[in-house]
């Protein structure tokens, strides 16, 4: 069975930093590219970030660009995403997610190319 825990959320002030983990088991992580998305209240969870198996291919919503960082570690099962310069608008459940089928060269940005998603840290960040 395949589990996805995220981990690293919490209470920010604007401008700050957070870094958040994901821990997966239940099946080989290093031959699948993972993601991180989000989801606001009220509205449809979105991109944020994606990377390939390898760590070396890497893709962020324009929102992000410049702010955040995924990273990933196969020895350890765990994908990070490390947020700077946090504003309001990042305000929101975090979620990371395993693609639907093992590495094939292309990072994956829709929800419907992922299969298995965590429960989900939330991120709150004040003015």
């Amino acid at each position: 069975q395949v589990q996805l825990v995220e981990s690293g959320g919490g209470l920010v002030q604007t401008g700050g930093s957070l870094r958040l983990s994901c821990v997966a088991s239940g099946r080989t992580f290093s031959r699948y590219g993972m993601g991180w998305f989000r989801q606001a209240p009220g509205k449809e969870r979105e991109f944020v970030a994606a990377i390939s198996w390898s760590g070396g291919s890497t893709d962020y919503a324009d929102s992000v660009k410049g702010r955040f960082t995924i990273s990933r570690d196969n020895a350890k099962n765990t994908v990070y995403l490390q947020m700077n310069s946090l504003k309001p608008e990042d305000t929101a459940v975090y979620y990371c997610a395993s693609e639907n089928e093992i590495w094939g060269g292309r990072l994956k940005t829709r929800t419907y190319e992922y299969d298995y998603w965590g429960q989900g840290t939330q991120v709150t960040v004040s003015s």
